[in-house]
């Protein structure tokens, strides 16, 4: 979502380690192999439905930061219940047009501020749980309206490749502009999703892939619970909606420019990430990608979670592949929007 111009299994040791066992009950696997002692197949090691009246701290981390996430986005991300809400086995992250200043960047109390007209909510497991392959998912119902942007996405933990998108980016959903009128979309209505990489060298030599859901149906994810899914294993991943691969990536697609992935064919996408949650106001690709700009009329607007899943693929830990839902997919993602319009 940036700048478009366990034991033994959690990867962040100690501290992940405590989410991990923490974990309660989860739902059914829906996809990959199962049963056989012995036969690879998914295992939970991290999950959270939202059981309680308050996010849980130990599993998730709210930003607070103005910034606008290098999109030019609206809102100042705050960590208060106004913007953040868990309640009846439901995450709430709500966006609101309301005039707020706080820290220019996460992390930065006391430094730089920034006002913004928008305040919203975004949580992270940053410093909390991070993970090398696996399979990540999450039940969600997305908010409606011109310049609406929620996310569901991860990023690298230590960086090591380097500054953004050297270390990479993966966009498990995104979803702008939903329930208004689309000249591309088969309904004549937005109701796609999509998924997509971030890589390549420094701005402005960084590229993606990316490829939105077939959108043939009337039924939108605004109206629907829908489950929103990543794949991702050596050199390999796919994304699913409700256990349906639209999308496909392996190591011939990708790369990075950093001299410190000499001698690593799958980087950057080889490394500890961890995931976000958020609903963006504006910025450039809901603004910018059907020309319709932006509507205050949009707003308040909430992102609903019921739940997040993280699955590793035990009897396969060092590649994760043997665990993939292995469909039939005949798409070809596409290139940067600025290019190409998403």
């Amino acid at each position: 979502m940036r700048n478009y111009s366990v034991a033994g299994l959690c990867s962040s040791a100690a501290i992940a380690l405590a989410a991990c066992a923490a974990a309660p009950s989860t739902p059914e696997t829906e996809a990959g192999p199962a049963g056989a002692a012995g036969t690879p197949h998914w295992e939970t090691v991290w999950f959270d439905d939202f059981d309680g009246d308050s996010l849980d701290r130990e599993r998730w981390a709210p930003e607070e930061s103005c910034w606008g996430g290098g999109n030019n986005e609206r809102q100042c991300y705050t960590d208060r219940p106004a913007n953040i809400q868990v309640e009846d086995g439901i995450l709430r992250l709500i966006a609101r047009k309301e005039t707020y200043t706080g820290p220019l960047r996460a992390d930065q109390h006391g430094s730089e501020e920034r006002e913004q007209p928008y305040t919203s909510g975004k949580i992270r497991t940053r410093g909390l749980a991070d993970w090398t392959y696996g399979r990540f998912s999450a039940r969600m119902k997305l908010p409606e309206g011109q310049g609406t942007w929620p996310a569901f996405w991860m990023m690298p933990s230590a960086s090591i490749y380097g500054r953004w998108p050297l270390s990479g980016e993966i966009d498990i959903m995104e979803a702008v502009n939903l329930g208004t009128p689309c000249e591309d979309c088969p309904t004549g209505i937005e109701n796609r999703t999509s998924g997509a990489a971030h890589f390549g060298d420094v701005p402005p030599d960084n590229t993606y892939l990316f490829l939105k859901t077939p959108g043939e149906t009337p039924e939108s994810p605004a109206d629907e619970w829908r489950v929103y899914t990543l794949e991702w294993g050596a050199g390999e991943m796919q994304w699913l909606v409700d256990g349906e691969v639209f999308m496909r990536l392996d190591a011939d697609d990708w790369y990075t420019g950093s001299a410190n992935a000499d001698g690593r064919p799958y980087a950057p996408f080889d490394q500890p990430f961890y995931l976000m949650l958020n609903l963006a106001a504006g910025g450039n690709l809901p603004e910018k990608s059907n020309e319709a700009g932006f509507d205050p009329d949009s707003f308040p607007a909430e992102l609903l979670v019921d739940w997040v899943k993280v699955e590793q693929c035990a009897g396969d830990l060092e590649t994760g592949l043997s665990c993939f839902d292995r469909q039939a997919w005949a798409g070809t993602p596409k290139g940067p929007w600025e290019v190409q319009a998403r």
